[in-house]
Order: C-alpha cells, then sequence, then structure tokens
C-alpha cells in the first residue's frame, strides 16, 4: 500500500516540478522530457532494488552513474542542473519508501519548497551573469570594469577576463553585474526615435536605465 502512495507523491511532485515550475518560467519542452522520463526511470529502478540488501547502495551508485552519463551529453544550464538532480532525487528517495511514510513525503515536499523559492523570478531579479566581448583590448581592471559598466549599463560586481586579445584588439569577459533601476528619459535625450517608440507604447513613457552620457 504504501508503494502505490510514494508511487502516486512522486508522479504529483515531478509533474508539479516540470510542469508547474519549469516549463512555466522556462519554456523548454527536450528538458521536460528528460526530467520526466529520468524520474520514472529512477522510481521504477530504486522501487525493485528496496527490497534487497544491497537496495540502498544501488541506488545512490544508480544516481551517480546517472548525473555522469546526462551532464556530460549536453551543457546545461545551473538552474537546469538543479532541476535535473532535484527529479532524480524525487524519484530515488519515492522508490526507496524511507519509513515512516512522513519522511519521505517531507523530503519530497522540501525539494519542491526549494526550487519553488530559489528559482523565483522575484529572488535577485536585478543580478545577472553574461559573457561580454569588447571591441577592444583593455587590460586595465578598472577600465575595464568602467567600460562595461556603460556599455551594460548596470553596475559590475566581478569581470573575469577570459581572453585578452592585443592582436585583433578584443576582449572576452565573464561579468556578473546588477541591473539599475529604470527612469524617464531626460528631456534632452529625447529624439526622433523616443518620440516613435513612446507613440507605440502603453501610456506614451518610454524608460531608460540610468547611464552617464559623455
Amino acid at each position: 500500500m504504501n508503494t502505490l502512495i510514494f508511487l502516486a507523491a512522486d508522479l504529483a511532485a515531478i509533474s508539479l516540478l516540470t510542469f508547474g515550475l519549469y516549463l512555466r518560467r522556462h519554456r523548454r519542452r527536450d528538458l521536460v522530457v528528460s526530467y520526466l522520463g529520468m524520474n520514472v526511470g529512477v522510481l521504477a529502478v530504486a522501487t525493485a532494488l528496496s527490497g534487497s540488501a544491497a537496495g540502498v547502495g544501488l541506488g545512490l551508485g544508480l544516481f551517480g552513474v546517472l548525473s555522469i552519463i546526462r551532464l556530460r551529453s549536453t551543457e546545461l544550464a545551473q538552474h537546469e542542473v538543479a532541476y535535473y538532480f532535484s527529479a532524480l532525487a524525487l524519484g530515488l528517495i519515492s522508490g526507496l519508501g524511507v519509513e515512516p511514510m512522513w519522511v519521505t513525503l517531507s523530503l519530497m515536499a522540501l525539494i519542491l519548497a526549494v526550487m519553488f523559492v530559489g528559482d523565483h523570478p522575484r529572488v535577485l531579479p536585478a543580478y545577472r551573469h553574461q559573457t561580454v566581448i569588447l571591441d577592444q583590448a583593455i587590460a586595465d581592471p578598472a577600465l575595464l570594469k568602467a567600460r562595461l559598466e556603460e556599455v551594460l549599463g548596470a553596475t559590475v560586481h566581478t569581470a573575469i577576463v577570459q581572453e585578452l586579445d592585443l592582436v585583433n584588439d578584443k576582449t572576452t569577459v565573464d561579468v556578473r553585474f546588477e541591473t539599475r533601476t529604470k527612469a524617464p528619459v531626460p528631456p534632452e535625450a529625447r529624439g526622433p526615435l523616443h518620440e516613435q517608440l513612446a507613440a507605440r507604447l502603453p501610456g506614451g513613457e518610454v524608460r531608460y536605465d540610468h547611464v552617464g552620457i559623455s
């Protein structure tokens, strides 16, 4: 009886994780199929092995093997990796069926709650991570930061130079930055393009980042 409850709980949890959280927020269908198939596969194997003495060890080994194979097959963003391991964990926890039952159900609910909060759009919404290629070789860290803030219109917290090409005059930088608040465009900066945008936007108001103009 408990096995059926764990099975139903896992199907409900993985459906909520993939359709209610991941697909709704990130819209990548191929990973939805991967999360569902992998979760149910791990659930089936873990359930079959749970009755044997080596069930837990084999289940953890399966967890590790699937992780290595999946992560080597394609490049995933960090949030997609988090969803992937959450789907693995849900299948493994429900398949092994830890007693008492409330422990298993609580662990599954904890995973869903952490993913809901951690991947919520309102959590640190202004922070970004981006690779930027500048058409100028800049070796000075202060000048590089100033140039990046001018280009991005944001406050740069970390700038890691990945490539400084003095021959082709190019700098490739891994940037962590924070977007700035919006403000109405000042009257002196308005022009034909501003008027065209204002005519197409609700309320006729165009807002820009605070960026210094020299």
